[in-house]
């Protein structure tokens, strides 16, 4: 992580707390049994248990907080967030797919286990999501697990991540070819639905009517697609080692992204406009979205 300063410092120690609350929350869903269901519960540990920087999750539980929701229950419904993360990846790494070995810097789950048990373990995270938010002790309000339920699904189907990447294999398979709005219109559904949706999940927890959630809203918009430019550059200037899996994958398979059409330099300068844009849509906020505010401003500035 690359933010200095004071925003730095707030950004590292939240993401440092969200990160062991997050994984404490997957241990706590996921007992191993005693019974032949033990590996796939212990792939499904392997995917969600001590990886990613839990940006989701923390733009859930601080979007929560700003209209004061129980920490509890936010961190739930950010799991519940992070699990559909994550059984996207698993899937996303498979043969079938991207064909990846590396993920979070270890090995993908198909090579440590195999790949049906790593469909598997997709398939099931994808179920624990739901029953995460469907549960009481997410919240005791069943419009709000109704809602909250409703939005990440969603988000995480055909419209939304499902069908950003069904756009995205279409024009790997077919050569299809994609402008800049059809692009941004792929990483909106692709990248963009799931962080959008974990900042909508926060306002669905603090019961804010959908009129009031405008600023929120944009403010989502704005980073997912400065979060999908920033990974493009990544992609291009970054090192894998600190990113922690394969890179220049986008060039060698003749991808379209932001930065092949649009050039780094200018794709920099847009990705820091959104950046900009967004904080900007919290001007309505206090210190209270503090944290929020450094997250837009990490995106942008992050080496992995």
């Amino acid at each position: 992580m690359s933010v200095v300063g004071m925003d730095g410092d707030l950004l590292k120690d939240g993401l440092k707390r969200v990160q062991a609350e997050i994984d404490s929350v997957f241990d706590a869903f996921l007992p191993v049994p005693s019974d032949t269901r033990a590996r796939l519960v212990e792939a499904m540990r392997y995917a969600a248990i001590g990886g990613g920087k839990r940006v989701r999750p923390l733009l859930l539980v601080t979007t929560a907080e700003l209209f004061g929701v129980d920490r509890t229950s936010a961190l739930r419904a950010g799991a519940a967030v992070e699990a559909i993360h994550c059984y996207s990846l698993i899937h996303d790494d498979l043969p079938c797919m991207d064909d990846d070995d590396l993920r979070h810097g270890k090995a993908t789950l198909h090579h440590v286990y195999d790949e049906a048990t790593a469909v598997l373990a997709g398939d099931a995270l994808h179920a624990l999501a739901f029953e995460i938010l469907a549960d009481h002790g997410t919240s005791s309000d069943p419009f709000v697990r109704s809602e909250l339920i409703a939005t990440l699904g969603t988000a995480s189907g055909m419209n939304g991540m499902a069908g950003g990447q069904m756009m995205d294999m279409v024009a790997d398979e077919e050569g299809v070819t994609y402008d800049l709005q059809a692009i941004t219109r792929l990483q909106q559904l692709k990248t963009g639905a799931l962080l959008s949706c974990a900042v909508e999940m926060g306002a669905v927890l603090g019961k804010v009517p959908v009129e009031g959630r405008a600023h929120l809203r944009a403010y989502s918009r704005d980073i997912g697609l400065a979060f999908q430019i920033a990974d493009d550059l990544l992609d291009v200037e970054g090192d894998a080692q600190l990113a922690g899996k394969a890179l220049r994958k986008d060039e060698g398979q003749g991808k379209q992204t932001f930065v092949t059409l649009m050039g780094a330099d200018q794709a920099r300068d847009q990705a820091r406009m959104l950046v900009d844009q967004a904080i900007g849509h919290l001007s309505s906020h206090g210190s209270e979205a503090d944290t929020l505010r450094a997250l837009a401003r990490f995106i942008v500035e992050r080496d992995r």
